[in-house]
Parts: C-alpha cells; structure tokens; sequence
C-alpha cells in the first residue's frame, strides 16, 4: 500500500521514462513530484497522463513574479488537475497572500477541489557560504521560519524546506501545516548536490509532512525495491 507522505520525483525528460518508472513502481507509489525538467520539456500532458493513472501530482515549478502575474499562472496550471502547486516566498507576503486568494477564489468558481499552495523557503542546494555569498545575515534556520510564517500568515498550506529545519518549521506553524522535504537521503546513499540532507526517518521524526526522493529511486538498479525500502523505513515513523 502506498504512503503518500513519500513524493517520488520525475526527473526526466520524456513523456515514455516517465511511464516506464510509474509503471515500474506500481502501486508502491502514489505521488509524483513533476519539476522543471519534464515540464518544460513535455509540457502539462504528463500531469494529465499522472492523473488518469490515478496518482497524485506535485508540479514543482516555484513561481517566483509580480503578485498578479503569479496568480494568474497558478490559475492557469490548475487546469491540469495538480493536487499540489508552489511558489517563491522570496517573492514576498502580498505575492504570496495574491496567489492564494485568486486560486481558491478560482477553484470555487469552478466548482473544484483547490489544490494545495506550499512556499519554497530556502534550497537544499544552498549552505551557508552561499547564503552569506548573497547579502543575507540571518542564519538559514532563521530565514527558512521566517519564510513559513510569512507563508502561513498569507493562507498558505505549508512549504518546501530542508529536513534539518523541518522541528523548527513544526513547532512555529503549528501540527497541519504541510512541510515537504527534499534533500532526503536513505542511509548509504549519493548526497549529490544537496548539502542540507537527512534520512528518510530523521526528516519524518522532524516533523516533514511529505519527503521527495528521486535518485535514490530512479537511479536505482531495482527502482521498486529501492522505493519499497525507503517505505519500510518510513513506517517506523508515524
């Protein structure tokens, strides 16, 4: 039975790797993270080809705009039927507070579900060295809640951040705010070009809501048993 707490993430190019891994997995997986590689590369088909398999979709494309451009595209993207969209908090509260407003004003006009608004904070990809790099003279931690209670002050649903700021993310915004996590590594594997990382379990006990793993699954030489360990792993945590 799959946990939808874990996001396998698609990163690839074509509408066909794309069936082969899902068809692969099975029903190990139920949620799909689709970011800006394969959309920009297929195109919204492969949300809906996602959905009509059943699965549950995160379209990871961190709008990032003018507060008015940014609803307007987050309007247009939930004709694809998404379960889960994100933008930018570095675009600000009012971005943000827009964003929210029109989808779910959006989303009530048209009679349907309005799908999950997350905020990214800070990238996984990003240590110290590069944040200072950038003018900023909070620490990460302390950017990455102020990010989330923006966000939550906004009407967001949740955010994008690292495992290692996830208790913190936790304790300020309270049990039903969402906190998914990439950079998540099972133990033995790649770091890759995360710096900000944890296991599967570390970053549930954290506090993550949902954890996105890719390599670790797709680049596996048996991607199900690869998933199917991760899960075992994350049942442990509740």
């Amino acid at each position: 039975m799959a946990d939808k707490r874990l996001i396998a993430a698609l990163d690839f190019h074509t509408l066909e790797d794309v069936k082969k891994l899902v068809n692969t997995l099975g029903d190990s997986v139920s949620y799909y993270k689709v970011g800006m590689e394969l959309f920009y590369s297929v195109g919204g088909d492969v949300v809906k080809w996602l959905r009509a398999q059943g699965k549950d979709v995160f379209l990871d494309l961190k709008l990032h705009d003018i507060p008015n451009t940014v609803a307007g595209g987050l309007c247009s993207l939930m004709d694809l039927g998404a379960t889960m969209l994100n933008v930018h908090a570095g675009g600000g509260y009012t971005m943000m507070k827009v964003a929210a407003e029109r989808l779910h004003a959006e989303a009530d006009k048209r009679g349907i579900p309005c799908p999950k608004l997350i905020a990214v904070t800070v990238l996984t990809s990003i240590n110290q060295e590069d944040w200072e790099g950038l003018g900023q003279e909070l620490q990460i931690k302390s950017a990455v809640v102020r990010y989330a209670k923006l966000a939550k002050k906004a009407g967001l649903d949740g955010v994008v951040a690292s495992p290692q700021e996830a208790a913190l993310i936790r304790e300020t915004c309270g049990p039903d705010f969402l906190i998914v996590t990439p950079g998540v590594r099972p133990e033995g594997a790649s770091v890759d070009d995360q710096s900000r990382i944890a296991t599967p379990a570390k970053a549930l006990q954290n506090g993550a809501s949902h954890l996105v793993i890719g390599r670790p699954i797709r680049a596996a030489k048996d991607p199900q048993a690869a998933a199917e360990a991760i899960l075992k792993e994350m049942e442990s945590v509740r």
